[in-house]
């Protein structure tokens, strides 16, 4: 399949348009279109070393890379977390939460979503698929959760976000990227926050997009590298 042909599929599914203005979407650079692609992997963040001039391939990462491919390299970011059944849907997911509306209206990113549960039961479910979560404000595991905020990635770096999820009167607000100037803050507003960490927030995602790929006639591989290993 050539390159071009996959290029129009995704931007049809998954358009650079809906990015945030400011972000990095599609290539660095022109490849070209004509080259037949058998093969696509699909990455969180690109290394250096992953790019090895590999022939009829097509990346895909999710974070912009910080230098410039040799291999045809293209971005799908922020266009996925604000993408309906993108990122954030695909945490959601993994969560068994019913996504109910927006988190940012304006900008669409992120979830509110509706829980019914207690809180003692969505705990399992993130320790079933998230390792090294941290809870800022923990509950009472019979307590029963009604509205959860989820964002993917980089949500609980933002102090607007942690009041937003106040103003919005939700129980919990769920990302990654927690910092201390956060953490008091949300210990200062009483509400909960808990961190999978940026990558495995943002992984379910990697998956959706693999699954959305299906139609098209290549291998398709996701290549999951934690960038960051814990001590032992």
């Amino acid at each position: 399949m050539k390159l071009e042909e996959i290029i129009e599929f995704i931007d049809e599914k998954i358009p650079e348009s809906l990015a945030l203005d400011s972000d990095e979407v599609g290539f660095k650079k022109d490849y070209d279109l004509s080259q037949e692609i058998a093969t696509i992997k699909i990455y969180m963040d690109l290394l250096l070393e992953d790019d090895k001039s590999y022939e009829n391939t097509l990346i895909i990462t999710h974070h912009p890379p910080a230098f410039i491919p040799k291999t045809p390299t293209y971005t799908i970011h922020s266009n996925w977390d604000i993408f309906n059944g993108g990122a954030n849907d695909a945490l959601a997911k993994t969560l068994n939460l019913e996504v109910i509306d927006y988190f940012d209206i304006p900008t669409r990113i992120g979830r509110v979503c509706r829980s019914n549960q207690k809180f003692g039961e969505l705990k399992k479910t993130i320790l079933e698929n998230f390792t090294g979560a941290r809870i800022v404000n923990n509950l009472n595991d019979e307590k029963i959760i009604k509205d959860v905020g989820i964002i993917s990635g980089f949500g609980l770096k933002n102090p607007e976000y942690i009041t937003l999820a106040k103003n919005r009167n939700l129980d919990i607000l769920i990302s990654g990227d927690l910092t201390h100037q956060t953490a008091i803050l949300a210990k200062n507003l009483k509400i909960t926050l808990i961190d999978l960490n940026h990558h495995e927030s943002e992984v379910p995602g990697l998956h959706a997009i693999k699954n959305l790929l299906k139609e098209l006639n290549v291998n398709i591989e996701i290549i999951d590298r934690k960038p960051i290993e814990q001590l032992k």
